[in-house]
């Protein structure tokens, strides 16, 4: 099969006819990424002393790394379907939370050669911003939702566009990553001789270190949030919804420039314990603990994953609550001060401040990364270890959230606490800066 020529696509105007030079660039201009979060945003960080990412720093960093991956495991290359994955190679985007349960678009990265974005018809024109992508077309779907029955045919055909890819330029090395596929696609694939390998890992290994502008980006959006932290406490008062108080989140992180948030983690009073039950219509009473977790995708597609527990009302908080919400607090206070470079992550798990399970409801690990969402790695518990522990070891660049909650067992309310903490080359930085107060 002949590779198609390396060039950019151009989405149509009307029956025929291509658009000028001068559209693309217009068009490439008024892109949301290159208009920017807003002035609201915009003005709130200078206000606060922060400056704007370099996003052409972030791209080149980005595809740099994924690249270094593909080369440290022998890859010709890799297909990538996740949208966050997508973003990191390539900074293109597109309906990002329909596309997590559509494989509707999708990019190739190889070790060497051209970087393609497969995109939904029709939007081809949003990558007219990126430098860094070398050839757009329009995506080969065969998910059922697409296309039905028909599936059986339409990955053949899919398959073939990205065997000849392997071909094309892989040198020989027929090693091909991919992050999500359908079995009749690894099938069709291994058929014409392709090995497929696991995408996943080679990009969250990717990921895991991140470079100066990316914190740049993740401050910008971490202060966008604590924004709307502010404006949910505003909010708080006896008699206010779940759902109410939530909303004020979701809103002004869109306001902005955030783009989703990823699970809806507020609960009061009861609902507080055990944790993960998400925000309802319930009514928060006077004198409740209400608790939340951002899991935010922020400005710039960055995450901001830190949660807060308040006391709803004017009055104090009872001795059993104080005390539950001063030892989340020292957890999260002692468990930030071991972020070191050079620390192992195994000394991360057995030197972490724990709170007795057989007396607290904990939560699901001590810290995990961070970056366009949840990242790798994931900080056990020591009785967890032998199952679940990971090796390695703490870098500057990483992006860590460092989590604590706490309930008894025997019931009453929990408190859910989180900060995200950046290592650096001589210690750590708190990237979320509002405060942990329960009053």
């Amino acid at each position: 099969m002949q590779s198609p020529p390396l060039r950019r696509r151009r989405a149509k105007i009307g029956g025929a006819q291509p658009p000028s030079d001068e559209t693309l660039a217009h068009a490439a201009a008024l892109h949301w990424q290159e208009i920017g979060p807003g002035a609201l945003a915009v003005g709130e960080w200078q206000a606060r002393g922060l400056r704007l990412p370099d996003l052409n720093v972030i791209r080149r960093y980005r595809l740099q790394r994924v690249r270094d991956q593909l080369r440290r495991f022998d890859y010709m290359g890799a297909v990538l379907y996740d949208p966050l994955n997508i973003r990191y190679a390539t900074d293109s985007t597109n309906m990002q939370v329909w596309i997590l349960h559509n494989n509707n678009r999708y990019c190739y990265v190889p070790q060497e050669g051209p970087v393609i974005v497969f995109d939904y018809e029709g939007a081809e024109h949003l990558n007219a911003h990126l430098d860094l992508v070398d050839e757009i077309r329009t995506a080969k779907p065969w998910f059922f939702m697409s296309v039905g029955e028909r599936y059986p045919q339409k990955v053949e055909k899919w398959a073939d566009e990205l065997a000849d890819l392997v071909r094309s330029h892989g040198g020989g090395n027929k090693r091909l990553a991919i992050d999500r596929c359908n079995p009749e696609g690894l099938r069709a694939l291994e058929k014409r001789g392709v090995d497929v390998r696991n995408g996943e890992e080679i990009m969250e290994l990717a990921r895991v270190i991140k470079c100066e502008e990316e914190i740049v980006a993740m401050r910008c959006a971490t202060a966008a949030c604590e924004s709307a932290i502010a404006r949910m406490r505003e909010a708080l008062t006896p008699g206010i919804s779940e759902q109410d108080l939530w909303a004020h989140l979701h809103a002004e992180n869109i306001r902005r420039g955030g783009e989703w948030i990823e699970t809806r983690l507020l609960a009061a009073g009861p609902r507080t314990s055990p944790w993960f039950q998400e925000c309802s219509s319930r009514p928060i009473e006077d004198g409740e603990l209400v608790g939340f977790d951002t899991d935010l995708i922020g400005a710039y597609g960055m995450c901001v994953d830190v949660s807060r527990t308040w006391l709803c009302g004017d009055g104090r908080p009872s001795a059993a609550q104080r005390q539950l919400w001063e030892m989340a607090a020292e957890q999260i206070e002692r468990n930030t001060e071991i972020l070191q470079p050079g620390a192992s992550w195994r000394d991360l798990t057995f030197r972490a401040h724990n709170i007795a399970p057989d007396r607290y409801r904990r939560y699901s690990c001590f810290h995990h990364g961070v970056g366009l969402a949840d990242e790798y790695p994931g900080i056990c518990f020591p009785d967890e270890w032998d199952a679940i522990g990971l090796e390695g070891v703490l870098e500057p660049g990483m992006v860590l959230c460092v989590e604590s909650y706490v309930a008894d067992i025997r019931g009453g309310e929990g408190v859910k606490l989180e900060e995200q903490v950046v290592v650096t080359a001589t210690g750590y930085e708190k990237l979320s800066t509002y405060p942990l107060g329960l009053c």
